[in-house]
């Protein structure tokens, strides 16, 4: 299985590929699964990217959201 590390070095060089123009790009996730990126997910795979560079950095990845409302709901 690899790194993080090695999953996050992964990730830029496919961003970067899309970025250059590359109709598609494919690499194994954290989960072991082939992953297909296109040039319209660029979003999820930034989105991506930022979730290995919190895991790389220890951050915790939040598991849940709390709204609050100061209106109609009381």
């Amino acid at each position: 299985m690899a790194t993080v590390a090695e999953m996050l070095t992964q990730a830029r060089a496919a961003y970067h590929a899309l970025q250059l123009g590359e109709l598609a790009v494919s690499f194994k996730d954290s989960n072991g699964e082939t992953v297909e990126y296109n040039r319209a997910s660029l979003p999820r795979l930034a989105a991506y990217i930022n979730d290995l560079e919190r895991q790389a950095m220890g951050a915790a990845r939040p598991h849940a959201v709390q709204f609050q409302t100061s209106k109609g709901l009381t």
